[in-house]
């Protein structure tokens, strides 16, 4: 029997309360890996520790490694039927079915389940990170994060997506990927009924109704709800941008940004529309593109009832109730609310003519009137 699903999360209409089973599924997430650590720490203590003894014939060897493999796994917890080799280890697990925190953190109070949990959350407050790569010099709070990151130089990627081919170094990395070609967002929102393919992309989401903005930028004083929306604003005052394309030489902010912008080289297009054949390369254009199918137009005028399916056309209508017309004319002082119009406009100036009737040579500066031009040679009325 697997693990309780630390991840699914009851609907409530508390984002504080939200947040703390989020808490509490990435603190269960956390306890494994503890565990996980400890067991590789004492298994190395016991080569190090144990005296030395006589060797032992074949058949007790036999019967003390069999009486091992018996000992092991052989206290299951009453509650998901998991097993461990220690009472402790039970005693340990059993916290994340009874929500038993008994050791809280000075700093801030936020209680753990184990001390190790403890000692790991301290490395927060004390930026401590013991566990550095012998490659890169990169450190880490854990070691189970200093093992995912050896894969990037390692190479290895042994969880590969059946859909696309793409690879993965974490299981979990191929689990949320999958999810692209599903469809699947397991975590809504209860506020808004917004969906979200990860807890931690949930957990970012609800600083938006809540409102909290606890981190500020020391030059110009700008708030934001997350950390790392704050790391990537800082980058507009020290003018760096450490990600580049290889391709164009293009520089971006993060990798996911570069990432996203090498779809362009690739071709690679990850989301597939449900409804036709058609694939994109962004999930926002996806989503734009199923409208056609739906027919959804989430976007009101707030001066008349027409509505959009794309935020920018309604920008763009909104200059009509407002009478903004920044697209200027160069030829004359004629000005525009649409940049389309302005274009179509400055053909009267140029004389250019890009559309050509397929049965003459006769040429017009607009779509529109080649249409009514073109009735004449098909014999079509209006």
């Amino acid at each position: 029997m697997s693990d309780p699903e630390p991840c699914r999360m009851k609907h409530t209409e508390d984002p504080e309360e939200q947040r703390d089973q989020m808490e509490e599924s990435e603190e269960s997430e956390e306890l494994r890996e503890v565990e996980e650590e400890s067991e590789e720490l004492s298994e190395v203590e016991e080569e190090h520790v144990k005296p030395v003894e006589k060797p032992l014939s074949r058949s007790k060897t036999k019967n003390k490694f069999s009486k091992k493999r018996k000992y092991k796994k052989s206290t299951p917890c009453s509650q998901c039927g998991k097993s461990f080799t220690t009472k402790q280890s039970l005693e340990r697990h059993m916290r994340i079915h009874t929500g038993e925190k008994p050791y809280p953190c000075n700093q801030c109070g936020k209680g753990f389940t184990t001390k190790q949990c403890l000692e790991h959350h301290m490395r927060i407050h004390t930026g401590e990170k013991p566990y550095p790569c012998n490659q890169c010099g990169n450190s880490f709070k854990q070691l189970s994060s200093l093992k995912r990151h050896m894969k990037i130089h390692t190479g290895e990627m042994p969880f590969t997506c059946h859909q696309c081919g793409n690879s993965f170094s974490q299981s979990s990395s191929l689990k949320r990927h999958m999810m692209i070609h599903t469809g699947v967002k397991p975590f809504p929102c209860d506020q808004c009924g917004k969906t979200f393919i990860s807890g931690s992309n949930l957990k970012s989401h609800l600083a938006v109704h809540t409102k909290e903005k606890p981190h500020s930028c020391s030059v110009c004083g700008k708030s934001f709800s997350l950390r790392q929306s704050l790391q990537i604003h800082q980058k507009m005052h020290t003018g760096v941008r450490e990600y580049m394309c290889l391709e164009c030489e293009k520089t971006f902010d993060t990798g996911k940004d570069l990432k996203r912008h090498q779809r362009i080289h690739t071709g690679e297009k990850p989301y597939r529309c449900f409804h036709c054949d058609m694939s994109f390369s962004f999930s926002s254009s996806l989503k734009r593109h199923e409208r056609i199918h739906t027919g959804e137009k989430p976007y009101k005028c707030s001066h008349c009832d027409k509505r959009f399916s794309v935020s920018s056309n309604l920008k763009t209508h909104e200059r009509i109730h407002r009478r903004e017309k920044p697209y200027k004319c160069s030829h004359c002082d004629k000005r525009f609310s649409l940049s389309s119009s302005l274009k179509t406009h400055e053909r009267i100036h140029t004389g250019e003519k890009p559309y050509k009737c397929s049965h003459c040579d006769k040429r017009f500066s607009q779509s529109a009137n080649l249409k009514k031009h073109e009735r004449i040679h098909s014999r079509k009325k209006p």
